[in-house]
């Protein structure tokens, strides 16, 4: 029994002296482990370097980006002479012009018929009126001489003056009320264009514009051109336009101006253009200068021989042969107008290469 015990307490000695043996780890050793290990793994590396980070760092970098893509030109091609060639690119040097804003109206063209009827009315009433009071100047001249005529011849030739001076001045009223009361021909202007309108050599436009669209006195000059055309289509200009009575079927300001065409038929409606503002300058892009991109209009500028930049082209002041632009081109520039959807295909990459 007492060699058992002895035994006990020598086996629970040799355990004691085997836990004593393990020591736990320095406090320096424990706190570098984790850290080494932190070095070596690169998701740590990761996280601490976007930790330490700073909010704007992000921001830089894209403004950074941004600039250095703003540096590069904007739809530029290059062509060497040889792909000059291959295209047969031509180059028109741009125009300076002046352009003012415009309101338009509805004109018509008025039958010379009316116009010869008034014209007639107003001659015969003049050689009439002319006759009666060079009778009556006669007959007044003879008064106590031998050859005078009775008081009652001389009473009758005054009331025929009179009433053929009346019949001058209803036909010059009637003119004036169908006609306007300032035409050119008033007061002893021009007096040639009476004939004219009444053979049907010029003719005469009759025009109103809505009520406000023209203000103060009349326009100097007119545009005109058939219905269904552009503002831009070729026409005629109307020139010497004067008030017009009112059209009681329209509301609006009307006036008439004088046309010499040889293509618009009487009775014809027309549209008109008024100026409404001062006239401005700028540049006269052709329309075969022009190519569509991306929904907007564009034409090539040659910067110099071989290097063509895309622009911009603003085409909502279009005229019969091209666009009337104050920004983006100004006259003296060199446009492309031959050869532009090559290069818009050279430059997307979207259609054939030209070498």
């Amino acid at each position: 029994m007492k060699t058992q015990w002895l035994l006990a307490a020598a086996g629970c000695s040799a355990l004691l002296m085997l836990g004593g043996c393990q020591k736990s780890p320095p406090d320096d050793q424990a706190k570098s482990a984790p850290q080494a290990k932190s070095a070596s793994d690169p998701k740590a590396g990761e996280a601490k370097s976007a930790t330490d980070a700073k909010p704007g760092d992000a921001a830089q970098a894209e403004d950074k980006a941004e600039a250095r893509d703003a540096e590069k030109p904007a739809g530029e091609v290059t062509l060497t002479q040889e792909q000059i060639g291959k295209i047969s690119l031509q180059i028109d040097q741009i125009e300076a012009i002046e352009h003012a804003e415009e309101t338009a109206g509805y004109g018509v063209v008025i039958p010379h018929e009316a116009i010869a009827t008034g014209v007639a009315e107003l001659a015969t009433a003049e050689a009439t009126e002319k006759q009666s009071r060079s009778s009556l100047n006669r007959i007044k001249r003879l008064a106590g001489t031998p050859g005078a005529m009775s008081a009652d011849v001389e009473e009758g030739a005054a009331q025929k003056a009179a009433v053929d001076s009346a019949a001058l001045m209803l036909s010059k009223q009637r003119l004036s009320s169908t006609y306007g009361q300032n035409p050119p021909w008033a007061k002893g202007g021009n007096q040639s264009l009476l004939p004219g309108l009444a053979n049907g050599t010029i003719q005469l436009v009759r025009v109103t514009f809505p009520l406000g669209a023209v203000q103060g006195d009349p326009p100097k000059t007119l545009r005109a051109a058939r219905i269904g055309t552009s503002a831009g289509s070729k026409g005629w200009n109307l020139s010497s336009p004067w008030p017009a009575p009112a059209d009681a079927t329209v509301p609006g300001r009307s006036f008439y101006a004088l046309l010499r065409a040889k293509d618009v038929g009487e009775g014809e409606r027309i549209l008109v253009w008024a100026p409404t503002g001062a006239a401005q300058s700028g540049a006269l892009v052709p329309g075969e200068a022009a190519v569509i991109s991306d929904g907007k209009y564009w034409c090539y500028i040659e910067e110099k021989v071989g290097t063509y930049v895309r622009t911009p082209v603003d085409t909502s002041k279009p005229f019969a042969d091209g666009y009337f632009v104050t920004t983006g081109v100004k006259p003296g520039d060199k446009v492309v107008v031959k050869g532009v959807a090559q290069l818009l295909a050279q430059e997307s990459n979207s259609g054939a290469e030209t070498d």
